[in-house]
């Protein structure tokens, strides 16, 4: 049934040549759709590689959907919450994915949202915040609304509903699903930023800056000469993606688990007391010896 979720055209088609401002690191991360055990994984395999470089003003970049499929949606919010609010102001920066804008139009109150929310994964999200299965079963959509709101926190609707829509850094724009081909960037409207694919994975040509992005999934990290997709299908495959980006340089990470978290603990540890703290900051503590 999930092969069906992923597009089989080759993942490598050719390489797009761009590069970001010096002194500046990015990590872009995929759709993680609930599966925070991936993330952890990915995001210790991400300091790991910190380590391995020269300092540099490094900056997290979530293309949207933390939540909906996978079992931990409602965790998953408030560890990226805490971690938003433990790095420095600007490292760690979220785009809005279609997931996220019909949870909030759910919250809103509009029963439409929330039908189709149900349809579309949020079954998974609306059990993760203390339903019960027999509780969900038993709610009509009126009830499920009333119950939803009450038991999501305020801080999780203020932190999904400041994300962003786009993000430009030297001659990348980091978005949730694409941009709607001929059109600047400056004139793409919010709708085809979140929810765009056909139009957007089909076209042959340039955009005004390469497009990094998720939302369409790919067994692997798909490359065109204009675009580099990262939705890896984590909530289905077990692989969550990353690709750090610094000067003309790019580099993939991928959380499959293969590599446990307690390994890359055991290989930081192994080095002097100077490199653990370095890399305890780089994650803001969520590597411990």
């Amino acid at each position: 049934m999930f092969a069906k979720l992923f597009r089989s055209r080759p993942s490598v088609q050719s390489e797009p040549s761009g590069s970001i401002p010096n002194g500046q690191r990015i990590y872009a991360i995929g759709d993680i759709h609930g599966r925070l055990d991936l993330l952890k994984d990915l995001l210790a395999r991400i300091a790991a590689d910190e380590m391995d470089r020269a300092p540099a003003e490094t900056q997290l970049i979530f293309l949207g959907d933390l939540i909906d499929r996978g079992p931990e949606s409602a965790q998953t919010v408030e560890f990226l919450r805490l971690l938003a609010l433990e790095r420095t102001t600007g490292r760690t920066r979220f785009l809005t994915g279609n997931h996220e804008e019909v949870f909030l139009s759910g919250l809103d109150g509009s029963e439409k949202a929330l039908r189709f929310f149900t349809r579309i994964g949020g079954r998974e999200t609306i059990l993760s915040y203390g339903f019960s299965e027999a509780e969900y079963d038993s709610l009509d959509y009126p009830e499920l609304s009333a119950e939803l709101q009450a038991r999501v926190p305020a801080e999780h609707r203020a932190f999904l509903a400041g994300f962003e829509d786009m993000i430009i850094i030297g001659d990348y724009v980091f978005v949730h699903a694409g941009v709607r081909p001929e059109e600047p960037l400056s004139n793409q409207q919010r709708k085809d930023l979140r929810w765009i694919r056909g139009e957007f994975i089909e076209h042959k040509g340039p955009f005004e800056k390469i497009v990094i992005h998720g939302h369409t999934i790919t067994e692997a990290v798909e490359m065109t000469a204009h675009r580099i997709g990262l939705d890896t299908g984590a909530y289905a495959s077990g692989k969550l993606t990353a690709m750090g980006f610094e000067g003309d340089r790019r580099w993939v990470l991928s959380g499959d688990l293969d590599e446990t978290v307690a390994a890359i603990r055991m290989r930081l540890c192994g080095r002097d007391g100077s490199e653990i703290v370095a890399a305890r900051q780089a994650m803001q503590g969520q590597l411990w010896c």
